[in-house]
């Protein structure tokens, strides 16, 4: 091993039926830096981690770590973690119902027999050394994502881990929370903890991390200092080439010329619902694509979610085409022809267990009722057309879903919704924790489907995403609308200072 080296993966392989997940890959890992571990959904980010960590063993290949004289044998997580390798994933599996010294011991001797008092002074010791902000018998539920993240991490800390894998740590965070993830991620590194960082958020690569390591299509495309490798070169390597100017998306858009464009398709009339939002109007053009714009916790998801019957509506009025309709609950939207994508697709998404077709053609049977089930043959035709459509990479169609990267699983998702043909399409998050390559792909189709007359709605909390695929957006901060922006007024510029200064017009 090279002197710093803490980590060196060599020659590394891993193999599915039909697929070649990881050939010949090598990651080296030193002593106190922050590691990137960038590439598109499907590169072998998720494959590579979980030969790290002995949830896969691997086909060919041999792992080093600095103290050892011979190459590690990792075949479960329990032997990666008494080796020092700890990881945190994107989704939290800690026990919020627990405190939060009880997860950080979990597993190492809690019950009975355990000296309650000395685990919670050694919790209290931990979370002040790492200048976390939460105390040992406090509950974890009521602490925030962000906290929790960071108890998981000095759970792994205290198990004195030389090697931390964050995994999409900051996915759920605001931009306060992230800040304190990446003090103590620095506070870490200058402790001579190695961290690998998998993340999709390029900003942040280029804020914290030392290297980056970029993998494409089960293989190495190479590793390189962040200095070496600027943000268009970076994108370029993980879509294996030179990238347009994506910007430039909509100006390529045709848009949409036909029967009833510039009509309302939906419009809501000082419409509320249980989820805390101020009363708001909305209305959307056939052909149109708008989206919510604001801060996390701003009220975007909420106002999408009323005009869907997800949350309880207490207020308002709502027309489909000129009339007026009642829209109670999500069946009675999607009656009505709208579709609703939701933000977090693990939770109100994917059926994990289910296949890519059962999951494709969820909303068409519920559409269609109990008693009028789709035929295996139709059942089939619709999964193929859709897998074909929208370049689902997956094994077949009868593969679970819960098995897909996050970007096929998104793609599966978005089509069920175009299988029912909706008038009005509704999209919150669609490219959140997807890879650079699918987000573009994504962007193109709604510009497509608004260009055959589809009316969209889309939110991100990349702001560049929505100024390349919307020509209106509504501002939202503190739960309520407080402006509106179409033309020359989408930049940037212009957005922030909505948000920061309120009412447009005021």
């Amino acid at each position: 091993m090279k002197d710093q080296s803490i980590l060196e993966m060599r020659n590394i392989y891993k193999s599915f039926p039909g697929v070649k997940a990881l050939q010949g890959v090598d990651f080296t890992l030193c002593e106190g830096e922050i590691h990137a571990l960038m590439g598109e959904n499907g590169a072998g980010k998720s494959t590579l981690i979980k030969v790290l960590t002995g949830v896969y063993e691997k086909d060919e290949g041999e792992i080093f770590l600095k103290g050892l004289d011979k190459a590690a044998v990792i075949r479960s997580p329990q032997d990666a973690q008494k080796l020092g390798i700890s990881t945190v994933y994107q989704e939290i599996t800690l026990c919020p119902n627990l405190s939060v010294a009880e997860n950080m011991y979990i597993g190492r001797g809690t019950g009975v027999g355990q000296n309650w008092k000395k685990m919670n002074a050694d919790a209290d010791r931990i979370l002040k050394s790492l200048d976390i902000p939460a105390k040992a018998k406090q509950q974890l539920s009521t602490c925030s994502i962000a906290i929790q993240q960071m108890v998981a991490i000095a759970r792994a800390v205290d198990m004195d881990c030389k090697v931390l894998i964050l995994d999409e740590p900051t996915s759920s965070l605001d931009e306060q929370e992230v800040e304190k993830l990446f003090g103590l991620m620095r506070d870490l590194k200058s402790r001579g903890v190695g961290i690998i960082f998998v993340t999709h958020f390029l900003d942040q690569v280029y804020e914290v991390c030392d290297k980056i390591t970029v993998l494409r299509d089960g293989k190495l495309v190479g590793e390189y200092a962040i200095k070496d490798l600027p943000r268009v070169k970076l994108v370029s390597k993980m879509l294996g080439k030179e990238l347009d100017d994506v910007s430039d998306i909509r100006s390529e858009a045709q848009v949409y010329t036909g029967e009833g464009a510039g009509k309302n398709v939906f419009e809501a009339e000082g419409l509320q619902s249980n989820a805390g939002i101020k009363p708001f109007d909305f209305h959307i053009q056939k052909g149109e694509v708008n989206g919510f714009t604001g801060l996390l916790g701003s009220g975007r998801s909420e106002c999408v979610r009323a005009i869907f019957g997800a949350d309880r509506v207490i207020a308002g009025k709502v027309k489909k085409n000129g009339k007026p309709v009642k829209i109670s609950k999500p069946i009675d939207a999607m009656k009505q022809g709208i579709a609703y994508l939701p933000e977090d697709r693990k939770v109100d998404g994917i059926v994990g267990d289910l296949s890519v077709r059962d999951n494709i053609i969820l909303a068409m049977q519920v559409l269609r009722g109990p008693l009028r089930p789709l035929s295996k043959a139709e059942a089939n035709k619709y999964a193929d057309e859709y897998i074909k459509l929208l370049e689902i990479k997956t094994a077949s169609a009868d593969t679970p879903i819960k098995s897909l990267s996050g970007g096929n699983q998104q793609k599966v998702i978005l089509a069920r919704w175009l299988l029912t043909h909706p008038e009005y399409l509704i999209l919150d998050e669609p490219t959140r924790g997807i890879d650079v390559g699918t987000k573009i792909e994504i962007q193109k189709l709604v510009l497509k489907l608004a260009s055959e007359g589809m009316s969209v709605t889309f939110i991100s909390s990349e702001t560049d995403e929505m100024l390349r695929t919307c020509s209106r957006l509504i501002v939202m901060r503190d739960r309520k609308v407080v402006g509106e922006l179409t033309g020359e007024e989408l930049t940037q510029t212009q957005i922030m200072n909505t948000i920061a200064g309120g009412d447009k017009e005021s």
